[in-house]
């Protein structure tokens, strides 16, 4: 029985094995995403631009470029819980590779990491850093051509409960009364019209715990509070050159439009051709921005406010004359201007009295009014050019390509898991959608640059 227990026992006999030769690059598959992802982050700015945000005194900081890396992992496989991702690293020898740790080396607790990321470097725009880093590989790669971009906005959840709002005559808690202080201090308009199918953004609509969120809802859906991620891409391969957090409004979707396209001018010295985008931007003051200030050709369309359906003549059945500046209507009676623009950067050009009392289409043109007026965008102009190019032949590939935009809001929220945001405030909300976009862009790189590099160094071997 002795010797049948000894034939029985375990294959390493007794004595437990002093060494081991354990390297980690053995154990990631050759076609491991990460790898790919690997092959293009480069964080070698980052160290040095971070500097003056080390603490010297009390316990050491993680170690930034550590920091990115296992926030790349978290975007790029949808883990958005702080303390799952530490244990992810901590088992996964993939993640433990990526981070550039060893068996031995310590992954740091996940109440340090997030103290470091809410606090140490949110004042140092570490994550535009690292979004911009990515976006100058995309470029060196040869993904992004420059020749047509994309803008479009997608809604997220505020970490915020829609039961819960804070209502004028209560106690503010802190958040709101930073919140209200920062309104006076810009002196917004006391006016604020709300888009389709949102909510009013008055204050029986301020969230107490991230008051910078809007109300806002889906058509037939229930209302919640929200941001927006404002992306805007390149057509060549779908990289987004750029990303802005707004509050889920439609205006400020619209206003970052600008911001985007200055700011990827201003740092990459690239200004599109063309810019797509649907309806919402086919407001005549972007339009005219767009246009006669940054001469890029709109492919959008108008928004149209003229058109009547209920059997009348449209602003379309009437002929402009830019030279006199007058409108002649079906009767072939002339519509004039003061040219004193409204407040609305609106000309209103009208008929005469005389002119629409004895004409025989009054009850096709203005059955109920004494005589016919015509609002006019100062813009129109800007508006005429957006009109020819959506009737052109290029429109209808711009809105294949415009799809690529929401392709990529598809993924953000089903593969990524980004639907409901984690940080709080517009800040908190920028760099989530920063580290998010610079995730999709490293994905895009390894998936498709990846598997042809390998090629390439085999046969260079």
């Amino acid at each position: 029985m002795e010797g049948a227990t000894t034939m029985m026992g375990s294959q390493g006999g007794a004595q437990e094995r002093l060494f081991y030769s354990f390297n980690l690059d053995d154990h990631v598959p050759k076609d491991h995403l990460l790898r790919g992802v690997d092959r293009f982050l480069d964080l070698s700015e980052l160290r040095a631009h971070l500097t003056a945000f080390y603490s010297h005194t009390g316990r050491p900081s993680i170690d930034p470029e550590l920091m990115i890396r296992m926030l790349v992992i978290g975007y790029c496989f949808g883990i958005r819980s702080e303390r799952r991702l530490c244990d992810k690293v901590h088992l996964n020898l993939a993640y433990r590779w990526f981070c550039r740790l060893d068996l031995e080396q310590r992954v740091p607790d996940h109440s340090t990491f997030s103290k470091n990321r809410h606090g140490r470097f949110r004042q140092s725009d570490a994550f535009r850093l690292a979004f911009e880093s990515v976006l100058r590989r995309c470029m060196k790669e040869g993904l992004v051509g420059g020749e047509g971009f994309a803008i479009d906005a997608s809604v997220i959840k505020a970490d915020a409960s829609r039961a819960t709002r804070w209502t004028e005559g209560e106690e503010p808690t802190r958040a709101v009364r930073e919140y209200l202080r920062a309104l006076d201090e810009a002196n917004p308009a006391t006016e604020d019209e709300p888009p389709e199918g949102s909510q009013s953004g008055s204050s029986r609509h301020i969230s107490p715990t991230d008051p910078e969120a809007r109300w806002t809802a889906a058509p037939g859906g229930p209302a919640f509070y929200a941001y927006s991620t404002n992306y805007l891409i390149d057509l060549e391969a779908g990289i987004i050159v750029d990303v802005e957090a707004t509050p889920a409004h439609k205006s400020d979707e619209v206003e970052s439009t600008k911001t985007m396209i200055d700011r990827v001018e201003r740092q990459t010295h690239l200004k599109p051709k063309r810019l797509l985008g649907d309806t919402a931007y086919g407001a005549a003051p972007l339009l005219n921005w767009i246009v006669n200030e940054k001469h890029i050709e709109p492919h959008i369309p108008v928004w149209e406010k003229a058109n009547r359906d209920d059997g009348t003549f449209s602003r379309s059945d009437f002929a402009f004359d830019a030279q006199e500046q007058t409108y002649t209507c079906p009767g072939g009676k002339k519509l004039r201007t003061t040219g004193r623009a409204t407040s609305a950067d609106t000309l209103l050009f009208r008929a005469a009295n005389s002119d629409c009392g004895s004409c025989a289409l009054k009850q096709l043109c203005c059955p109920n009014t004494p005589h016919r007026k015509i609002p006019r965008s100062v813009y129109e102009d800007a508006r005429d050019v957006a009109r020819t190019v959506c009737a052109s032949p290029a429109y209808e590939q711009s809105r294949k390509d415009r799809k690529k935009v929401e392709m990529l809001f598809a993924h953000l929220k089903r593969i990524l898991k980004l639907d409901r945001l984690r940080f709080r405030g517009l800040k908190g909300a920028r760099d989530e959608f920063l580290m998010a976009a610079a995730a999709q862009n490293l994905r895009r790189m390894a998936k498709w640059l990846a598997p042809k590099r390998e090629i390439e160094e085999v046969i260079a071997v």
